[in-house]
């Protein structure tokens, strides 16, 4: 250590964590007895943070990735003033308590991201520089004091660097050259396991030299000095992301330093004794020295000025430019802008049959002119998933073929804030995605996923690009919406939709073209989750529920019955689960009478959880195997999703239904 002062800092911030878990008799104190020098350095000498207000445009981003060592964090955010008090230390990992195993964004008052799951923080990360690269190219102006200038740093672990997504991100990211991206490395050569080099043996400098990363090594872990030059280090180049490999030993002082057994377990009652004596602490849990405490908090006057300094440069800046900086407050608020919509009333979508991912291209790209927060790109599919935004370089990504990376980069883009971030694949390869959508939900983060390719109408590709339990995957997630548009017009209201709500949304498109329906409908139908496309006189003998391209096949269906004398036939139009379920009790008694016992739902895919809607004497007419490779319009035929089949299946489930006296009716 540098001087008796840091001295006491680092190990106070060593011993909470300790504490914290110890009373907890729950986490993982090795990784914040190794890492707390490094974390000192970065939070009280590099760090342009304002405890008072986590949450002001312009503060430099952090990220712990390796979520498992939270309670160094929330003794950083402690100390350094932030509204997180000493008795939530105390109540780490319990009900209630703002001190969560992970962190959890939204709940504690200066946690970044919600990390955890090992490699997404690296990667959401990547999306937060990102984003501060393209704002700054958005609003800086020339001759003025930039208004968009801040650095992301992490401290990322042994890992997060073996999960894949890591490979991916940072690949993007050196490709990119994002100069304003710093991670330092907790190099401690330990996991769950035992020695890394058990399994993770590569060099992971010259894996990094390849991904056109600098990297640095600072080879003693109780170096602060080395630490902090290395950092000024990294901040110097401006081509290049930088690693820095900080060597250090987790569960440093204690008697299980260097082992694995430090890593996901309290300490004990004797190895605490222990480690007091190591670092000559007082047997005291929980004790900050007073002294420690003061030189932490000296973070929040150094903090407020340093926003302050920021707003006068925004007060400079309004003079000039009123109507950028407005636009800029506006959007990192995430307001959306006057007339962010008006470009969706010149669209002429009705004169032609259009697969959903072309009209969704089309409504992106009148969305665009009027909507400047829109920002993202797709996995190399973009002449596929129509998501490319014409003649706008600077908002356009590409992503590469790299869908794990690419949904977490997304939700990087969301937590900064400022961007409204989109990215598009097949649905068949969201499973690639996954984890980061979970997050997406977990984290109410604003995220648009695109999923073309929606069902075995793909056709010559065949069973591995044929979504099947992809819908069903999705809508078991909370908090995410899933909209599977029929038409153009539900495309338009589906994207509407998708802009205007603040949690993540996943739009489902086909490959196939589809006729258009009636516009009116859809424009206040689908925001509903499902809506009556085509109704009879009197009471429903019959409903058939539908999303996507088999709507179309529901209603020529019904069409088919009526001249069998099955008249009373509803057709449902069913784009959205969740947003269904979420409406008043007598809105879905509305669509789905409970007196109406023969309903039939019809959609090319999974038959999970279709059964909540029809009920048991309803009937599911869907695919609970795989598909198979020949043109889409076969293989739809093959598996039973035809008129004719429709008509078959109902007129059994009528029959069936023994106890209803349609004539009395």
């Amino acid at each position: 250590m540098n001087n008796t002062l840091d001295s006491l800092c680092v190990t106070a911030l060593r011993m909470l964590a300790a504490d914290a878990v110890e009373q907890a008799n729950s986490g993982h104190p090795g990784m914040p007895l190794g890492a707390a020098p490094m974390a000192y350095v970065l939070w009280h000498r590099i760090l342009r943070h304002n405890p008072t207000n986590p949450l002001w445009p312009d503060r430099d981003r952090f990220i712990l990735s390796p979520g498992h060592g939270s309670a160094l964090l929330y003794g950083l955010l402690h100390l350094s003033g932030y509204d997180l008090s000493l008795a939530e230390i105390k109540q780490f990992r319990q009900w209630g308590s703002r001190t969560p195993g992970h962190p959890e964004q939204g709940l504690t008052p200066g946690v970044e991201a919600t990390t955890g799951p090992l490699g997404q923080g690296f990667a959401m990360g990547v999306g937060m520089a990102m984003a501060e690269r393209t704002l700054a190219q958005q609003f800086n102006q020339p001759g003025f004091e930039p208004l968009v200038d801040h650095y992301t740093y992490a401290i990322v672990s042994d890992g997060d660097l073996m999960e894949g997504i890591t490979s991916e991100a940072a690949s993007l990211a050196g490709h990119l050259g994002l100069g304003k991206l710093i991670y330092l490395y907790d190099d401690n050569r330990i996991s769950i396991e035992g020695p890394t080099s058990l399994t993770f043996t590569e060099d992971v400098a010259a894996r990094f030299a390849a991904y056109q990363w600098q990297v640095i090594r600072v080879e003693e872990g109780e170096d602060l000095a080395a630490i902090e030059a290395a950092i000024r280090q990294a901040q110097a180049d401006t081509r290049r992301p930088s690693l820095i490999l900080v060597h250090t030993h987790i569960g440093f002082g204690s008697p299980r330093a260097d082992t694995a057994s430090a890593h996901g377990a309290p300490l004990g009652r004797e190895a605490m004794k222990n480690t007091r004596q190591f670092f000559q602490w007082p047997d005291e849990p929980f004790h900050v020295p007073q002294q420690a405490l003061d030189h932490f908090r000296t973070l929040v006057p150094k903090g407020e000025a340093a926003e302050a300094d920021w707003s006068a440069r925004l007060a400079a800046l309004q003079q000039h430019f009123p109507a950028e900086v407005d636009r800029f407050l506006a959007q990192t608020a995430g307001t959306l802008p006057s007339g962010w919509d008006q470009g969706l009333a010149a669209l002429n979508l009705g004169d032609k049959a259009r697969a959903t991912r072309v009209s969704s291209g089309l409504v992106m790209n009148a969305l665009a002119p009027h909507l400047p927060a829109l920002w993202g790109g797709s996995a190399d599919l973009a002449p596929s998933n129509n998501t490319w935004l014409q003649g706008d370089t600077l908002r356009n990504i590409h992503f590469g073929v790299r869908e794990h990376a690419m949904a977490a980069v997304c939700n990087g883009m969301a937590l900064h804030k400022g961007v409204l971030p989109f990215c598009g694949t097949f649905l068949v390869f969201s499973d690639y995605m996954r984890g980061a959508i979970r997050l997406s939900a977990m984290m109410n983060l604003h995220v648009i996923y695109i999923l073309t390719h929606d069902s075995i109408a793909v056709g010559e590709d065949g069973p591995t690009h044929q979504p099947i339990e992809h819908l069903a995957a999705l809508r078991i997630i909370p908090n995410l919406v899933v909209l599977r548009p029929a038409d153009a017009f539900e495309t338009v209201a589906a994207w509407r939709l998708a802009v205007e709500l603040k949690r993540p949304v996943a739009l489902i498109f086909s490959r196939q073209n589809l006729p258009p329906l009636a516009a009116e409908p859809a424009a206040t139908g689908l925001a509903q989750g499902a809506y009556v496309v085509a109704d009879c006189e009197g009471e429903p003998q019959l409903i058939l529920l539908a999303s996507g391209s088999e709507l179309h096949l529901a209603l020529a269906a019904r069409t088919a019955l009526a001249h069998q004398a099955v008249s009373r036939v509803r057709v449902v139009s069913m784009p959205s689960w969740e947003l269904f379920a979420e409406q008043p009790e007598s809105y879905q008694q509305q669509i789905l009478p409970a007196h109406c016992r023969c309903r039939l739902a019809v959609e090319a895919g999974s038959s999970m959880g279709w059964h909540r809607w029809v009920g048991e004497q309803g009937a599911i007419l869907a695919l609970d195997r795989f598909g198979a490779s020949a043109p889409g319009e076969q293989v739809m035929q093959a598996f039973g999703f035809s008129v004719e089949n429709i008509v078959h299946t109902a007129l059994r489930l009528l029959e069936r239904d023994e106890k209803a006296d349609w004539t009395a009716r």
